[in-house]
């Protein structure tokens, strides 16, 4: 017989068959790729996937020579790279209703005190994100490309490859957008309680030599691009200790002692 004193749980009851399981899963799916669909269609018709890669295109364009351009050395490069902006536009759209689609899938097998630990991270990871790519677009691209250009001897006229830029940019987008995720990374690692928050504060110098060393493997060899990473990861280390203090607070699940730090 149970112990009335003992604490139910809250999920007794709502287990499912694994084929159930498999059918929500592939329902989930497909909204998710019917969302990236509609975005594609949308971003399609308007503003189409031409005016999609000039937009993407003007930091770079407005630091040409005038009369410079952006070449296509194949033959196909103008019909694919648009579309391949197009597609990663797209995705980025819907990426709020890809990642609900993956919350209402799992939201149902976690306790209370775990879906206050995971809604908050993934709404805030995503944000950050997009704040990473953001950053990079409107002030990193353009100070980059200033500097690069003061460096062109006056012989030279630039006028890069459409794939060869398409490819700098989706590498710049991902480190600035992942390099944002710190705070997400240090909340983690404090509030599974795999590396303390002291150790975390002891780490802080040495934080600031991996970050330099980071930005110095993943952005171009300039100084402006490499600061411009460095920095921003420094600083958001440092929310992160912040943040995971409050943080684990917030999260204890029933029961569990509330042995955190105070912020």
């Amino acid at each position: 017989m149970a112990d009335p004193n003992e604490p139910k749980d809250e999920l007794a009851g709502s287990e499912q068959p694994f084929v159930q399981h498999l059918f929500e899963l592939r329902d989930r799916l497909v909204r998710a790729m019917l969302a990236i669909a509609v975005m594609a269609a949308v971003f399609g018709i308007y503003p189409g996937p031409a005016a999609l890669y000039d937009i993407l295109a003007a930091p770079l364009t407005a630091t040409l020579p005038q009369g410079a351009t952006l070449i296509a050395t194949s033959v196909i490069s103008p019909f694919v790279v648009p579309l391949k902006i197009l597609l990663m536009t797209a995705f980025l759209a819907a990426l709020p209703v890809v990642l609900y689609q993956l919350w209402a899938f799992v939201a149902p097998g976690l306790y209370s005190h775990e879906k206050k630990l995971v809604l908050p991270l993934v709404v805030s990871s995503t944000l950050l994100f997009f704040i990473g790519v953001a950053f990079c677009y409107y002030f990193v691209f353009g100070q980059v490309f200033k500097f690069i250009q003061s460096f062109a001897p006056k012989s030279i006229t630039a006028a890069p490859d459409i794939e060869a830029y398409l490819s700098f940019v989706l590498t710049m987008f991902l480190a600035f957008g992942m390099a944002f995720e710190v705070p997400i990374v240090v909340i983690v690692l404090a509030r599974m309680n795999i590396v303390p928050i002291q150790k975390l504060k002891d780490f802080r110098s040495y934080f600031v030599v991996l970050a330099f060393i980071i930005a110095a493997i993943i952005t171009p060899p300039d100084v402006v691009s490499q600061l411009a990473l460095a920095i921003p990861m420094c600083i958001l280390y440092e929310v992160g200790i912040w943040a995971a203090q409050i943080f684990i607070k917030h999260t204890q699940a029933p029961g569990e002692a509330a042995d955190a730090p105070k912020p």
